[in-house]
């Protein structure tokens, strides 16, 4: 999944004018507390925030919500509260999570949360959660329910679905360990109708594709947490039975699919990394190559379902043509030309401080080299393997890119093979594509409306 960076091109102004509601006292019920997001910059009435970076341009009465936000003191519900949160500009925060009503796992109709669990061989967990045996041979002794045939994850998910008369859904994977505690910080989320899903941080093995960092997020594709694994999700049943559940048909990446369904659909996604989880890696190296293989052989499917979505590279023209030259042994012109587009993007963002528009600028082309790096490791190396050897140049980007993550060089090859499989059977070259944005236009001033 590609990372989000700064990028010039990804600055956007404000395009609505939010109605708030001006009888609601400060300090009433529905306040809510957020934290800031890292790329938080605000200058007075105009706010360089998000993933992707945006810029939202405020009245002099959202500088006051702004401001309020940044002293950690509540805020009423607004739009721009709403854009905020949805922007991945700020997160909520809570001062304690709720205590539960009963018992974390437990059977159903007990309390808000049924846990189920899809699982293949191994032995049951005598802890409450709904297992269904995945076709597993000789059959699990105490599932709920069991498929004649193994199916994947998806369809055993969808089958327990039917054990749930509960609000919420957990669905956590057999090789999952939930410490004490786990769910409560995930449960106050729900308390925003609009959250369909919250996930908490997964932990295992470092370098762990699973661990999405320590670092709250909205979720989004493209974005700096673009998906969460399946591991370990809670859902609100109403939002899981809207989009109509797991997508049956896919044997990895069903997780995926949902998470951006979800967020298609006008469902918020969080990633909650004060609840922590442990994920048992595959036994022995060979086991754990197979395991991201099969990962990779999710990327041609979900492409074709969610076109641009996968791009292992997001930039704009400059930065893209500024790393070519680069990497095609024009360092001078290069350098000419991160700079000269940094300065031409100063006159279009007349409310920044020029130094800070330059910043940002040459953020977004210093950025671009943890993406290529990525890409050229995971999904790009076939051909990069076959440049190499005809190219001296080549081979060091090659080096360049292995080095710059050596630990997590040999499961991405192996995500990068499951890749390529992917596409020969589906026969699409899409989750290799980078996805280039516009050269940066100047937008009329007319378009700029400011967010309340």
């Amino acid at each position: 999944m590609a990372t989000d960076r700064p990028d010039p091109a990804t600055l956007s102004g404000s395009d609505v004018n939010p109605a708030r509601d001006r009888t609601r006292p400060p300090g009433a019920p529905g306040a809510r507390r957020f934290v800031v997001d890292g790329s938080w910059q605000r200058f007075d009435r105009v706010l360089v925030a998000g993933s992707p970076l945006r810029i939202f341009r405020v009245t002099e009465r959202g500088a006051e919500t702004l401001a309020t936000i940044e002293r950690g003191e509540p805020v009423d519900p607004s739009r721009l509260v709403d854009r905020l949160l949805d922007g991945g500009a700020i997160h909520p925060y809570f001062d304690e999570p709720r205590a539960p009503n009963s018992p974390v796992v437990s059977r159903p109709g007990a309390r808000q949360v049924t846990v189920v669990t899809p699982q293949l061989g191994g032995i049951v967990a005598r802890d409450g959660r709904v297992v269904i045996d995945d076709g597993s041979v000789p059959p699990l002794v105490g599932a709920a329910r069991r498929l004649p045939v193994n199916r994947g994850p998806a369809a055993a998910r969808q089958a327990g679905r039917s054990f749930v008369d509960t609000p919420l859904v957990a669905f956590v994977d057999a090789d999952v360990d939930l410490p004490d505690g786990w769910l409560e910080p995930l449960l106050d989320h729900f308390d925003d109708p609009r959250v369909g899903l919250v996930a908490p941080r997964v932990l295992g093995e470092r370098g762990s594709p699973l661990d999405l960092g320590s670092t709250p997020a909205r979720i989004r594709a493209g974005t700096r947490v673009s998906y969460v694994p399946g591991a370990a999700i809670v859902l609100r049943v109403e939002a899981l039975d809207s989009i109509g559940g797991f997508d049956e048909r896919l044997r990895f990446g069903e997780d995926v699919d949902l998470v951006w369904r979800l967020d298609e659909h006008g469902w918020r996604c969080r990633y909650e990394p004060a609840s922590t989880v442990w994920h048992r890696p595959r036994p022995g190296p060979a086991g754990r190559m197979r395991q991201h293989a099969g990962y990779g052989t999710s990327a041609a499917p979900l492409a074709l379902r969610h076109p641009g979505a996968l791009a292992p590279l997001r930039t704009n023209g400059w930065t893209a043509a500024a790393w070519a030259l680069l990497l095609t042994g024009h360092p001078v012109a290069a350098i000419t030309l991160a700079v000269g587009s940094a300065g031409a993007l100063i006159p279009k963002l007349p409310d920044v401080p020029p130094a800070a528009a330059f910043t940002l600028a040459m953020h977004g082309h210093l950025g671009a080299a943890q993406q290529l790096a990525s890409a050229v490791r995971r999904v790009w190396w076939p051909i990069v393997a076959v440049g190499a050897l005809g190219s001296k140049r080549i081979r060091w980007i090659a080096a360049a890119s292995v080095l710059a993550n050596l630990r997590a060089a040999p499961t991405d090859a192996a995500y990068g093979w499951g890749v390529w499989k992917g596409m020969i059977r589906h026969r699409t070259i899409a989750p290799i594509l980078p996805r280039l944005a516009a050269w940066p236009k100047p937008r009329p001033a007319r378009q700029y409306r400011r967010e309340s």
